[in-house]
């Protein structure tokens, strides 16, 4: 068995073990079966590519569990025709998924380094209809907004109002929110013209979302 059959072996057990979790919605499937997470992982990480777990990335940070990628995806509940913003962009891997479901996703993260290394991916990827820049991910894009959908993939105190600001009506956002790493939810918030809508989804623990100028490092 070759190297790339290993891998495709791999992913497909992956899959299989997503279905078995919940994860029913083909699209989204089919979406992480042609994303090869091995690209996005650390070298010395590769042999772990498709173990469902998390591993960690530069810059403090890491790139979420398979399953937590395929349920924030599922239960964002993207179609073919909207924008999304994405806020954290980190290694590249939730971005690159969603690009497959979307017409453009609009990707921030406040590192440097990282951002120039998932640009990279994308590229050798021809994953063309994802937008990137370094920005301080609780004020979002505004330039771009509004947004059919918002997901956050660093951990929040409260829900950024200007996030809120961006979200079109009817809207939906996926957002973990807590004050430490024991105590996060994955909250689901639809706004529509009568106002919010919260829904608790998934005990999650991720890296915390940081105000201020980006790190240009």
């Amino acid at each position: 068995m070759t190297a790339e059959d290993k891998i495709d072996t791999r992913k497909i057990e992956l899959v299989m073990q997503l279905r078995k979790r919940g994860i029913s919605d083909p699209r989204v499937l089919a979406a992480l079966e042609r994303t090869p997470r091995d690209v996005f992982v650390p070298d010395q990480f590769e042999e772990q590519a498709y173990d469902d777990h998390a591993l960690p990335i530069e810059c403090g940070q890491t790139i979420s569990q398979p399953f937590v990628v395929a349920f924030m995806t599922q239960a964002l509940g993207v179609g073919p025709r909207m924008k999304v913003l994405e806020v954290g962009t980190g290694s590249g891997y939730q971005a690159a998924v969603l690009a497959r479901l979307c017409r453009r996703v609009y990707s921030l993260e406040r590192y440097r380094t990282l951002l120039s290394q998932a640009e990279a991916r994308f590229r050798a990827l021809d994953l063309t209809n994802i937008t990137t820049k370094t920005g301080d991910g609780t004020k979002g894009w505004p330039e771009q907004a509004p947004f059919d959908r918002i997901i956050v993939t660093a951990a929040a105190e409260s829900v950024p109002d200007e996030l809120i600001h961006q979200l079109k009506i009817d809207g939906w956002m996926i957002i973990p929110v807590g004050r430490s790493v024991e105590d996060q939810t994955l909250m689901r918030i639809k706004k529509t013209e009568d106002g919010l809508t919260q829904e608790p989804l998934l005990p999650v623990r991720f890296v915390p979302l940081v105000a201020g100028r980006p790190n240009e490092a």
